[in-house]
This record gives C-alpha cells, sequence and structure tokens, in this order.
C-alpha cells in the first residue's frame, strides 16, 4: 500500500510546438510535441511518483490503446491503479505560446462503474483535483476524520466544492476560482478559512501565490525568475506543484509549510522548462537545482 491516495480524470496530453497554426484548408509541420498521461491529481500523482513515493491513483481508464498505453505509464513509475471505467479515453490538446498554453478537451466522464472502496488505514494523504466527485467527497471525508492529510487542487469550482472544502486541510486554488465566485485572492482566502482549511493559497502564475500558513497569517510567495528563454511549456506546472507539496510533506512531515511550498515553486520551475507532463517531471536533485539557480522575483 502507499503513503497517499490522488483522485483524478485521466487525459492523454498532446502537446505541440507551433510558430502558427492554420485555418482552413492550410497545413503546417510544427516545431516539436510530446504525448503524456495529464489531468490534475493525474499528473500531480506522477510529479510525485517521480520524486521517490508514488501513489495509489483512482482515476478513469478506458480498454482503447490509449488507455493501455497510460496504463503501461503508470506502471513504468510504479503508481497503482484503481480504474474508474469509461468507453474511451479522454484527450487534451495543448498549444504552448510565449508563457501561456490553449488547451482543447474531449473528454468521456460517463463512468461505467462506482468508484472503488479502499482501506485508507494506511494512507498519510489524499489529494484530489475535484473530478469524480463523488469519490472526492467520500474519501475526504473519510480521510479527514482519520487524521489522514487532505488537500485539494481548487483549479475551478465544481458542483460540490463548498462541500468537499469543510473537508479540506490544505486547498491550493487558481485563480480562476476567485473569477467564478467573484472573490478577490484575498476574498478566496477569508472563504478557506471559513470552511476550516488549515493551509489555504491562490496562485497566481508567474506572480507567486497568496497564501496563509499555519497560525492565519497571509503572505505573497514569489514565483521564482526563470528565463523566458528558457520558459518551454507551463501546462501542468500547477500540477507539478500539487505533486511536490504532497511528497515534501509526506517525507519531511516536521517541516513548516512554507518550506513544503517553496520545494513545490522550485519542482514548477523544472518543469516549465520541458515539453510535456512526462519529460518535465523532476527528480529532488533536479529541484535542488532549481532552488540554486533561480532567485524569487523581486
Amino acid at each position: 500500500m502507499s503513503d497517499a491516495l490522488f483522485i483524478g480524470h485521466t487525459y492523454i496530453d498532446v502537446t505541440v510546438l507551433a510558430d502558427e497554426w492554420p485555418t482552413g484548408d492550410e497545413k503546417s509541420v510544427a516545431r516539436d510535441y510530446a504525448v503524456s498521461f495529464g489531468g490534475n491529481a493525474v499528473t500531480a500523482a506522477f510529479a510525485c511518483g517521480r520524486l521517490g513515493t508514488p501513489p495509489d491513483l483512482v482515476c478513469s481508464l478506458a480498454p482503447d490503446w490509449l488507455g493501455h498505453m497510460y496504463t503501461d505509464m503508470a506502471a513504468a513509475h510504479g503508481i497503482t491503479l484503481h480504474a474508474r471505467h469509461v468507453r474511451r479515453s479522454s484527450l487534451s490538446f495543448i498549444m504552448p505560446n510565449h508563457g501561456k498554453r490553449a488547451i482543447v478537451r474531449a473528454r468521456d466522464v460517463q463512468y461505467l462503474n462506482d468508484f472503488p472502496r479502499l482501506d485508507i488505514s494506511g494512507y498519510r494523504a489524499l489529494h484530489l483535483d475535484g473530478h469524480q466527485p463523488d469519490a472526492a467527497l467520500h474519501y475526504a471525508r473519510a480521510c479527514r476524520q482519520a487524521g489522514v492529510l487532505t488537500s485539494l487542487d481548487g483549479g475551478g469550482v465544481r458542483e460540490n466544492t463548498d462541500e468537499l472544502l469543510r473537508h479540506i486541510d490544505v486547498a491550493v486554488c487558481a485563480e480562476r476560482m476567485c473569477e467564478q465566485l467573484g472573490l478577490s485572492p484575498a476574498g478566496l482566502l477569508d472563504l478557506l478559512k471559513a470552511r476550516g482549511c488549515r493551509i489555504g493559497a491562490v496562485t497566481m502564475g508567474e506572480r507567486g501565490m497568496l497564501w496563509y500558513d499555519e497560525t492565519g497569517r497571509v503572505d505573497t510567495l514569489p514565483s521564482l525568475d526563470v528565463p523566458s528563454h528558457r520558459i518551454v511549456d507551463t501546462s501542468g506546472a500547477g500540477d507539478v506543484f500539487h505533486g511536490a507539496y504532497v511528497w515534501s510533506y509526506l517525507n519531511r512531515p516536521e517541516l513548516p509549510w512554507l518550506e513544503h511550498f517553496t520545494f513545490a515553486r522550485a519542482a514548477s520551475a523544472h518543469k516549465i522548462q520541458y515539453l510535456g507532463n512526462e519529460a518535465g517531471l523532476p527528480h529532488v536533485e533536479d529541484v535542488e537545482r532549481a532552488m540554486m539557480a533561480f532567485a524569487a522575483k523581486g
């Protein structure tokens, strides 16, 4: 049994670097491309695994050739899959562009079976992205009650986000959630505190992260200053961030959350220098190198 459980929806990401995108009947040749696993909590799970602590992963899985490829990827990274079956694999087409990225998704969320019920007694952390809302709420309740750390990637508002937050210890949300709720980043932190989250944060891309620590004190964690010419693909950077802080908590539980987030920030800085999720997964030594190489933005 693994030390952590991650729950999310599986994508196969096709990331393409191109100087221009054709329209109509035009054709063009891309400069580079990558095919990898994708999905928020899925990529976070792979990041945690690459750092040295492969988790269990409840995720969607199709019986098609993309599903077989994904199963091989998970096995290669030591990740134990617990399948929620679907008919077709979901796809993301990602187009990085000058530090941003456009994404088109095609997905199958018609689950063919109930989510698997796992024994949580051996887990020390749970990470969710809000997908599979029934499974997310079930395990968040059970793990919170059992004293297992619960973590949420709040990339956006989903059908039971408000109820889910009441069972979350560490909520790291995107600015998109602020926009959906009509709140400022500081306002969202107040909401997270009101819902009982011990640690709360709003990620703001290159502007860093607004967050509050174990004492409730609000501060800003600036992003690392990665030179623009070294930035290749920012997609998946937030997912690597989540997987890295879960790894840090599991392996260094005595450290304060500032240290966990500082480690995760460097892991994210490593990721954006590579095309695709798999190529950008860091080892611990890569994170340490990024900490040494890049200063915090002033």
